[in-house]
């Protein structure tokens, strides 16, 4: 991902050497470009990093001030404040109605079982979402790892996240050892609902990778539930199959 800021104080080729090896410096940049004649930097980074942050790389250095550009902040600020709930929603709502309505009329043609059914909707489900994530794994990855708790120590966790998601869909589908699956599920949903809740919790404005880097979706109550319906469901297959 890569953000342009406004940086004050640079009035030569030099000050703008300096503050692209000082911004460079900071931990997740991979790339600085310095446009000196507008006083602004286009930062490349793997993950997100605060302002703050990459003010303090040029702590020693107070005439530079960087700094967002404020007109693209407030436009983007506005945009998400003009969006009704459903707007805002619209992507995951319409997959939830599609996924439900299938797989009810696949159960309705062979004789509604409501537990066929519900590893049908998990597997149409983990298929759907993992597909999302795929077409843009290095944006997932990259989104997952500013709340995940695994991929927060290990960034790679991310991109076989991705294909744990995609395996299960396949194994509900295929009908492959269902205690496991759903133990299976029970185990990666659970601590995937850890970092979400703690997003939540701390009202902090961050993107919701559930659908991958395709849609713009804010982490909300919404992640939430999407999860915890997969944990519910797995814990009653479980139940189900022992008892």
């Amino acid at each position: 991902m890569t953000h342009t800021y406004t940086v004050a104080g640079m009035t030569c080729n030099g000050c703008a050497e300096k503050v692209r090896k000082l911004l460079s410096s900071v931990d997740g940049v991979e790339n600085v470009n310095i446009h000196l004649e507008k006083n602004e930097a286009d930062i490349t980074m793997h993950h997100h990093i605060s302002t703050n942050e990459l003010q303090n790389a040029l702590k020693d250095y107070p005439k530079y001030k960087l700094s967002e550009q404020e007109n693209h902040h407030a436009q983007m600020m506005n945009e998400e404040e003009t969006k009704t709930w459903f707007e805002t929603y619209k992507p995951i709502i319409l997959i939830f109605a599609y996924i439900t309505g299938i797989t009810f009329l696949i159960e309705w043609q062979n004789g509604f079982n409501p537990m066929r059914w519900m590893h049908n909707f998990m597997g149409a489900f983990f298929l759907t979402f993992s597909f999302f994530k795929v077409l843009d794994l290095k944006g997932f990855a990259e989104s997952y790892f500013s709340y995940d708790i695994i991929a927060k120590r290990w960034m790679g966790y991310g991109y076989v996240y991705a294909f744990i998601e995609l395996a299960l869909g396949i194994a509900f589908i295929t009908g492959f050892n269902p205690l496991l699956t759903n133990a299976v599920t029970f185990i990666v949903m659970s601590v995937s609902i850890i970092g979400v809740l703690q997003s939540v919790l701390n009202k902090r404005k961050i993107k919701c990778a559930c659908l991958g880097a395709v849609f713009n979706l804010p982490m909300s109550t919404v992640t939430i539930i999407e999860d915890l319906l997969m944990i519910v469901m797995s814990i009653v297959s479980i139940l189900f199959i022992i008892l």
